[in-house]
């Protein structure tokens, strides 16, 4: 006679995985709906249109550049309204602070043969280095911005003001650049670079001069007004 296996075990097994799926079930049908998912009530979208590149010119620079301040400025920029007659005056303000890099030196195409007296048999050389200049001042736009902006309540907004304040920083940290010896020092550094390399040529007597430097054109009048 066959012995006969309980089912207790497996039907409470069952059971209980029965119990436990139909608790699932019953979880997911009651859980509360999902809510619609609403669109912010603005955005913006920046679009970059790549345009075709134009090469213009092409020119070759023989440029010893030899002198780089660094320079930071707060610009105040105002444009002053008068309005009824002059009874009225409001203004359109901006502050910008302003970050460029002014580099200096020498530009070595301006070298003439009557600049360079040369005697291969002494090893003696004299030259005659041009005056030093401003070869670049750019704003560092990942560092300038504008700090705040201000158009009075009857003011006409300037829209071309931040491209004015812009223009006044990069004159006004050339200035800054010059009064704190840029061109001093770019002569300087200009002459021993300069020797240094003739001496590696063979001279054994060097002399170095370079030509007074030029101060550029001051800025116009109309800025200085309601520039601070």
């Amino acid at each position: 006679m066959k012995a006969r296996v309980s089912t207790a075990p497996l039907l409470a097994l069952v059971g209980t995985l029965g119990a436990g799926l139909l608790a699932f079930v019953l979880a997911k049908t009651c859980a509360a709906p999902a809510l619609p998912v609403i669109p912010p009530l603005s955005s913006s979208i920046t679009i970059v249109r790549p345009t075709p590149n134009v090469l213009v010119a092409v020119k070759d620079l023989a440029r010893l550049e030899s002198a780089s301040f660094h320079m930071e400025r707060v610009i105040d920029l105002s444009d002053k309204q008068s309005l009824l007659f002059g009874l009225v005056r409001s203004e359109d303000a901006i502050l910008l602070v302003a970050v460029a890099d002014v580099s200096a030196g020498v530009d070595l195409q301006q070298l003439k043969a009557d600049d360079i007296d040369a005697d291969a048999v002494q090893k003696r050389v004299t030259i005659t280095l041009p005056a030093p200049e401003v070869f670049h001042a750019e704003l560092d736009n990942a560092k300038t911005y504008v700090h705040t902006r201000h158009t009075g309540a009857l003011a006409t907004r300037k829209e071309n003001l931040e491209t004015r304040a812009r223009q006044e920083a990069e004159h006004s940290l050339i200035e800054a650049a010059l009064e704190a010896g840029l061109l001093s020092r770019a002569s300087d550094n200009a002459r021993r670079a300069v020797e240094g390399l003739v001496r590696g040529l063979g001279y054994s007597q060097v002399e170095v001069k370079v030509r007074p430097p030029v101060r550029p054109a001051a800025r116009p009048a109309a800025l200085e007004d309601h520039v601070k």
